[in-house]
């Protein structure tokens, strides 16, 4: 799927990453990581979520990521087309977003380059 296909929005401290317009939440999850890029760490998140829930139809991804108190709190989830088994899905999203190994890698990604002089 192309990237232009992904509505990112922008509002102040919070980025949101949405498959479809307007954002609806019919489940979510949420989670805390340090200080990074917001859209980064927002487009790894989707990335997993989205892998992790490939096989859920009608399903369209939401994160969104917020800088609070030196930090990113990160909600996601997203909208779902028909009858679900909710708690489920939101303990799938909760163990993409507490995998430690996934962590490691999206704060690595969205770090800052360092340049070398």
């Amino acid at each position: 799927m192309s990237r232009r296909r992904w509505h990112i929005l922008r509002e102040g401290d919070r980025v949101t990453v949405a498959r479809r317009l307007p954002v609806r939440w019919d489940l979510a999850a949420e989670t805390t990581l340090p200080d990074a890029c917001r859209v980064r760490v927002a487009q790894q998140v989707r990335q997993d979520m989205w892998r992790a829930l490939q096989d859920l139809r009608g399903f369209a991804p939401v994160v969104q990521v917020t800088r609070v108190d030196g930090g990113l709190h990160i909600v996601a989830g997203g909208e779902v087309a028909g009858a679900v088994a909710r708690q489920k899905l939101e303990a799938d999203i909760s163990q993409v977003l507490n995998c430690p190994k996934r962590r490691v890698r999206w704060i690595r990604h969205a770090q800052p380059k360092k340049v070398l002089a």
